[in-house]
């Protein structure tokens, strides 16, 4: 059989391109950085165990993915039970590391959040995008968005005047949201992707919004807004990423709304606007402009 760790390696370069080590087979949580991230992030992580059947889990925090591998099939119930027990401590060990990241940004995000002033309605970003700071702060001349999740701060998305965006490291992003407005039962509560797109349709329809960050995050904070606030009339304000190949902008809206069984909208292009347009700030924008 060949070196395990050269095995395992190889698998892990399926996922996750070239590496230029070896992994170490000592049981333990490990991390790498994943070709495409930014230098110096280490959102890769593996697990390895050499000895017996050597076996292991490998995935990436950013992408929220998780593999397993063994060198070989068990050749009996004990091998099979030892693989096992394996694939759960590393489920356990990574989880735990996950929960304390979550919390050290958690606790880093509400330090920053109280030391920050309210935002400047002159920061570039909001000039550019033509919208109120509404309850955003700032701290060093970076505006800062709050992410919550069951009614506590959890993360900050920090905006710089350039407009570059990063959220706080290893903070949580599924299934938190940032609001705009009051959430009122009986009353539209719409959820779209961006916090400038959420200013827009809070400015133009003075209902709640919820602000999910992502494509990928409007079914899991739309599942937990409606769990917990079952009265409204949860509605999905969809990007329209038209010039992007599947329009993920688009397709994820559909999926989360049908999902959730709820009501959806995108941007009411008249045919004129540019396709470079995608979200309901653009639209909002380019008819100021005419």
């Amino acid at each position: 059989m060949n070196n395990p760790a050269v095995a395992f390696r190889d698998a892990m370069q399926s996922h996750y391109g070239p590496l230029d080590w070896l992994p170490i087979a000592d049981g333990t949580i490990r991390r790498f950085n994943v070709a495409g991230d930014k230098p110096g992030t280490q959102n890769g992580w593996y697990l390895l165990f050499a000895d017996s059947i050597a076996s292991g889990a490998f995935g990436s925090w950013k992408a929220g993915s998780s593999h397993t591998w063994s060198s070989r099939q068990p050749a009996n119930t004990i091998e099979a039970e030892q693989v096992r027990q394996r694939i759960e401590q590393a489920r356990r060990q990574r989880e735990a590391e996950q929960h304390q990241r979550q919390q050290a940004a958690a606790e880093y995000a509400n330090r920053l959040w109280r030391d920050a002033r309210r935002a400047d309605p002159d920061h570039p970003y909001l000039v550019a995008k033509q919208v109120r700071p509404y309850t955003l702060r700032q701290h060093d001349g970076v505006l800062l968005v709050p992410l919550v999740r069951d009614g506590q701060l959890v993360n900050l998305q920090r905006i710089k005047p350039d407009g570059s965006k990063r959220f706080l490291y290893g903070g949580l992003i599924k299934g938190c949201y940032s609001p705009l407005g009051i959430i009122t039962p009986g009353a539209p509560l719409y959820i779209c992707e961006g916090w400038a797109t959420g200013a827009t349709i809070h400015a133009d329809t003075g209902a709640a919004v919820a602000c999910a960050m992502n494509s990928g995050n409007l079914l899991p904070a739309g599942q937990r807004l409606q769990r917990q606030h079952p009265d409204t009339v949860l509605i999905v304000a969809g990007d329209d990423d038209r010039l992007t190949e599947g329009n993920p902008g688009k397709t994820a809206a559909n999926n989360a709304a049908a999902t959730l069984g709820c009501g959806q909208v995108l941007p009411p292009w008249s045919g004129d606007e540019p396709l470079a347009l995608t979200d309901f700030n653009d639209l909002a924008n380019w008819r100021a402009a005419q």
